[in-house]
């Protein structure tokens, strides 16, 4: 059976009214973008895993490194779903670019 890929979607909202906030926030982003998330929107980050256990293994780095305030979801999708996303207002952004199978690297 071939691999299904998938998608983990993280969104946040997070407070960022103090110093010690502003840094928890960075930090969490930081954490983000180190396990491979790329930003489809502010706060919206998304990363393509090989199968849903892949997903479940990055869902967890994500749990990992929560802030303390704040409003933090998740959700996996399959490749499929992601690509019939439509963008309804606005543009994509210059340097969002949906990621091929062949994106994936070894971890």
């Amino acid at each position: 059976m071939g691999e299904r890929f998938m998608r983990l979607m993280v969104f946040f909202d997070l407070p960022v009214n103090t110093k010690k906030r502003r840094k928890e926030y960075a930090d969490f982003r930081k954490a983000l973008i180190n396990d491979g998330f790329v930003m489809l929107q502010y706060s919206v980050y998304v990363r393509l895993t090989r199968n849903h256990d892949d997903a479940k293994k990055h869902l967890k780095i994500v749990e990992s490194h929560l802030p303390q305030a704040g409003s933090v979801r998740a959700m996996i999708v399959t490749e499929k779903q992601y690509t019939q996303m439509k963008i309804l207002c606005g543009q994509a952004l210059k340097d969002e670019h949906f990621l091929d199978t062949k994106d994936l690297i070894e971890v």
